[in-house]
């Protein structure tokens, strides 16, 4: 029965106020006051109702809620024959949940919009080569699927043939389509524009990309912040504290009537909920725009950032190091070339790409008798011809001589921060090659925007060299640089910053750098959703994108402001009731708690403003973005 009743509350609530409105109607302009009467009597009982089962279900676990508060209250007017202030107190009571709880749905939006971006069905290959509609449930790793333009991909799988243009908003928050062709990786809850493509399930259900983002939104949205569980437990007293000052009012002053609007007015209300509906908004947010927050703690903890640290390869720079400078001793350049592409395909070194990038299409010949240098390089002959590739080490050892320009080269190379790829042929220096990994573009307006946002130092620690690294630091302005750094040395860097106080965020890729993630008061993954980032990190940036980090500071700092704003507004609003009834006459039990709802309602419109926020540098980008989409149209 309580159940029942409790889900018709809603309905209560209307009829509630319908008696109310009709008893004022019956008392001032039938002027039959046995009506009016009658009327909100009913509707004090009706709305009492509901009220008084939830404050009978949180006595029974030992809670003193604000239902056992607003019961007492409305009883007590009843009893003292007040119907109209127990009928309108019972009725802005339940009507207040009933706004609170439509608004708070909204905030939950970004979730919502998640969950129905979840695929349902899935075209799975049969033993004769035909597809049949399945329910995504029943698809398995291994199993070929086909996607159709405008269809959702059902699974994390790879691309083995076709060829489309995919959506994948709902995993990066970047709207712009990435084309995939065969081999390229594709995640569930994402939309295929155009083409068809079949793929194989690599992942399915909750193991996909998109099933952990859901899962982790969620986690986090009901995950309770250091804010939250004080006010939980400030509550927990609070409440008989007000009962207490009730009854002691009551006990000296005799005014009964006095007692029971100290009771509407003590409501906490949105003191309750102000907490609440910020951090759900600001995960939200970040959600909607590639950034998973792993909970309101991350948001307190992120807020408080003054120092940020980061792994150089992959998040300052590209992660794909390019031949950045060439210098060519000698005649014959085309051949040696040919002999150092010829020597650098055979080789997995990180460099040989790059360089075999740079020489392009050439011709290339048999290489015999390779010997690996450890560290130094590759030696090998190609048409009869010793060839040597590698760093300085390895020239010295093969007697490579250097002369004055060469030294000059290596030393202006090694300054500019390049990794050095010597070539020689037959004892001789043919050729000299300085590799870089390139920045990420407008990385350092990024960093500058950090500053902006209250970081005071910004710290590279890389395992390159510590010319590269300073290269690095010196165009982007970081206030440290580090090289030579192991994994282990990065985690003691980060122990030591924190044992000096500062508050540490830790940028990486999720992966080499697990030690540093976990250690760091925030670890923050640059990656597409990678299981490694995912589950170690605090933040994850979905698509690697650096320029969502100052959105992501900017948006817990934002966060964190609107938490202390709303508690602000609850409390004060308390007070101002409190002392109205002591010294002002024109309070009373239905003004104190409209004004109550009206707080509730304004903390939770202040918490959805977060919804909406952009930092500046989003604001920006989509201003560059929106221009070429308009010349292109113009054209």
């Amino acid at each position: 029965m309580q159940q029942y009743l409790l889900s018709k509350k809603n309905h209560l609530t209307l009829i509630s106020g319908v008696l109310i409105v009709f008893g004022f109607f019956s008392h001032f302009v039938l002027e039959n006051v046995g009506l009016s009467e009658g009327a909100l009597i009913i509707a004090s009982i009706l709305g009492a109702v509901p009220i008084a089962i939830q404050a009978y279900q949180a006595l029974k676990v030992k809670v003193v809620s604000i239902d056992v508060l607003v019961t007492i209250a409305v009883i007590g007017a009843f009893w003292i024959q007040n119907y109209e202030e127990s009928a309108i107190v019972a009725f802005l009571f339940l009507f207040g949940h009933f706004l609170e709880q439509r608004t708070l749905n909204q905030t939950r939006s970004a979730i919502k919009e998640l969950t129905e971006m979840a695929p349902e069905s899935a075209l799975r290959q049969m033993k004769d080569g035909g597809f049949e509609e399945v329910d995504v449930d029943d698809v398995d790793e291994g199993n070929v699927l086909l996607v159709k333009t405008g269809a959702k991909v059902p699974v994390d799988g790879t691309v083995l043939s076709g060829e489309g243009h995919i959506n994948e908003a709902s995993i990066t928050g970047e709207p712009v389509p990435v084309n995939k062709t065969t081999d390229a990786e594709v995640y569930a809850g994402t939309i295929l524009e155009n083409g068809t493509i079949q793929i194989r399930a690599d992942r399915v259900g909750e193991d996909t990309t998109f099933g952990k983002i859901i899962e982790l939104v969620e986690e986090a949205q009901d995950s309770k912040s250091e804010a939250e569980r004080f006010i939980d437990r400030f509550s927990k007293y609070y409440t008989p504290v007000v009962l207490v000052l009730s009854f002691v009012v009551w006990l000296f002053s005799q005014n009964i009537e006095l007692a029971i609007t100290i009771l509407v007015l003590g409501c906490p209300g949105a003191l309750v909920i102000g907490v609440p509906v910020s951090n759900v908004a600001g995960i939200g947010n970040g959600a909607r725009n590639g950034i998973l927050l792993k909970g309101s703690e991350v948001i307190h903890d992120f807020s408080r950032v003054d120092t940020i640290v980061f792994d150089k390869t992959g998040t300052l720079t590209r992660g794909n190091p390019t031949v950045a400078e060439i210098e060519i001793y000698g005649d014959n350049s085309n051949e040696s070339l040919e002999y150092l592409a010829s020597l650098e395909r055979e080789s997995d070194h990180p460099l040989a790409k790059a360089v075999l990038q740079e020489i392009g299409e050439t011709t290339f010949s048999t290489v015999e008798g390779t010997e690996v240098v450890k560290g130094g390089g590759i030696v090998a002959s190609v048409n009869g011809h010793r060839v040597a590739v590698g760093n300085v080490a390895l020239m010295e050892k093969e007697n490579v001589m250097l002369n004055n320009k060469a030294q000059a080269d290596v030393r202006r190379f090694e300054q500019n921060g390049n990794s050095l790829v010597l070539t020689a042929v037959d004892g001789e220096l043919k050729i000299l090659m300085g590799i870089r990994d390139q920045i990420r573009v407008g990385v350092k307006n990024d960093l500058q925007a950090l500053k902006k946002l209250g970081v005071k130092n910004l710290v590279v620690l890389s395992g390159d060299n510590q010319g590269t690294v300073n290269v690095v630091a010196r165009e982007l302005g970081l206030t440290e640089a580090h090289g030579h750094m192991l994994p282990e040395d990065k985690s003691a860097h980060i122990a030591h910053l924190q044992q000096q106080g500062q508050i540490v965020a830790f940028v990486g890729d999720g992966v080499n750098d697990s030690p540093s993630l976990a250690l760091a008061d925030i670890g923050i993954a640059m990656g597409s959703g990678t299981d490694v980032a995912i589950e170690t990190s605090d933040v994850v940036l979905m698509n690697s994108d650096f320029s969502r980090l100052p959105h992501a500071l900017g948006l817990t700092k934002a966060t964190a402001r609107n938490m202390k704003q709303n508690i602000l507004i609850a409390v004060g609003v308390v007070l101002v009731l409190l002392a109205s009834v002591f010294f002002s006459e024109w309070m009373n039990m239905s003004i104190g708690m409209l004004v109550h709802e009206g707080s509730i309602l304004v903390v939770i419109f202040n918490g959805m403003r977060l919804l909406s926020y952009k930092s500046k540098g989003n604001k920006e980008q989509e201003k560059v973005k929106a221009a070429p989409a308009s010349n292109a149209s113009m054209t």
